[in-house]
């Protein structure tokens, strides 16, 4: 260990929400005076905040654990979060590992770790979720100088979806208070913060374990009523719990960014029902439908899931169809496989690797398609971008996320000013990317 502050380095996989905690953990560190590892160098203490939300998660997690191990000789290694509450005996197995701890303790984790480290402690603190547990706030206030930040207002999910361990890993559903929500999006404003990405494991729940409950749309009322200098992103929310009045403000408020991210996980009905999804095709459709012609530019992202137990090859096409038939924007496509401790790890029906890969690679094909033709379909237009600085792939030109969703490149017209929102005109198409160039704003943002 170099001087007296013990250097740190965090690695995250998985969700939104895990990035938002790793983003704390940080900060908290930092405020105990250890310090962030440059890249490339020996870190004291490693934290790798884990997933588990497949078999494919759960194996990158040990991987990334063993890799810390062999990287940073004698250090301090910390696993934490869904893997560890969801499977605690199979890390335990792994040699080398200093701190095992869930999600019930990452509030405590900076003492923790400070604690362990300084006592050269070896501890499991893994504990049960229970009944009416309460929402830990982590407060994040400066999401290393970024200009989008996360903001969990949401944790745990009580729907068991048959193919899905997060329950396990995340307990039951809590909610962030609403008037901390609303004073954390101020604090971040102040900051320099741009744009909030509300996010949660089951965010269309929000509120309803609250006293007096509040729904997510509520939320959405009291931060557009501040009128803060940002503009707000709903992360994944569930087909059956986005209803006319969040559409609606949506459409009405600038600030609430025009995107959806919707799990749709199967277009086949009987399929819907093996996953224990709570839903129709034809309401999934008729959602669709109803959010593209109340808001024609509004960016709408799919999740589905290929090769589900019992998928034939007409359910497997009624997903394709379907798909292909809607204004979708983009899609995540995630092969099945089997997760240990779910219902669906030993139903029958089991769909042949090859045909999984072959229905994979089809959706994602799609999925491309359907992006290209969204992102040329503002080719020539004004886009409004929250700039991310200079783009990794071209120093001269900035990067940056456009309100409904789109991937932007473009040529500033002050490189000194990387920051804010700035309005880019469309060009043409950089890969997967927009290529525009910044224009002077007609209107204040």
């Amino acid at each position: 260990m170099k001087g007296t502050s013990p250097s740190f380095r965090m690695i995250t996989l998985g969700c939104k929400v895990n990035q938002y905690e790793s983003a704390f953990l940080s900060e908290s560190l930092v405020e105990y005076g250890f310090l962030r590892a440059p890249d490339n160098e020996r870190a004291d203490i490693v934290i790798i905040n884990t997933c588990t939300v497949t078999g494919t998660a759960s194996k990158q997690s040990r991987q990334s654990i063993r890799k810390a191990i062999k990287e940073n000789p004698g250090a301090f290694v910390a696993a934490v979060g869904c893997y560890v509450q969801a499977f605690p005996e199979e890390l335990g197995q792994i040699e080398g590992i200093s701190l095992l701890t869930g999600n019930n303790d990452k509030k405590d984790l900076p003492f923790l770790i400070r604690k362990a480290f300084q006592e050269n402690l070896s501890k499991n603190h893994t504990r049960p979720f229970h009944a009416g547990q309460a929402f830990e706030q982590m407060p994040v206030r400066l999401f290393a100088g970024r200009a989008r930040a996360f903001l969990k207002i949401q944790d745990g999910c009580e729907a068991f979806c048959s193919y899905c361990i997060v329950p396990k890993a995340r307990g039951p559903s809590r909610s962030l208070d609403p008037e901390k929500a609303v004073s954390v999006m101020e604090e971040m404003a102040v900051h320099g913060i741009c744009e909030v990405v509300l996010t949660g494991i089951h965010l269309g729940r929000y509120g309803r374990d609250l006293s007096p409950k509040i729904s997510l749309a509520s939320l959405l009322r009291k931060v557009t009523e501040r009128r803060l200098p940002l503009r707000i992103r709903l992360s994944s929310i569930e087909p059956n719990e986005i209803d006319d009045e969040i559409i609606g403000l949506v459409r009405k408020e600038p600030c609430i960014c025009p995107h959806f991210h919707i799990p749709l996980q199967s277009g086949d009905d009987a399929i819907l029902r093996c996953m224990n999804r709570h839903y129709s095709t034809d309401q999934f459709e008729s959602l669709i439908e109803n959010i593209r012609s109340r808001i024609p530019f509004c960016a709408i992202g799919v999740d589905v899931i290929s090769g589900f137990p019992g998928e034939s090859e007409k359910a497997f096409m009624n997903t394709f169809s379907l798909i292909r038939s809607l204004p979708i924007t983009y899609l995540h496509v995630f092969p099945f496989s089997p997760r240990k401790g779910t219902p669906a790890a030993s139903f029958a029906g089991r769909v042949e690797p090859a045909d999984i890969r072959a229905r994979t690679g089809l959706l994602r094909a799609l999925g491309r398609e359907k992006r290209d033709a969204f992102h040329k379909s503002f080719l020539g237009k004004t886009l409004e971008v929250v700039s991310e600085g200079i783009s990794k792939e071209e120093e001269d030109l900035l990067c940056g996320t456009s309100d409904n969703y789109i991937p932007v490149l473009f040529v500033p017209l002050d490189s000194k000013a990387a920051d804010g929102i700035k309005m880019v005109k469309a060009a043409c198409l950089r890969g997967q990317k927009v290529l525009g160039k910044e224009i002077t704003c007609p209107y204040p943002v």
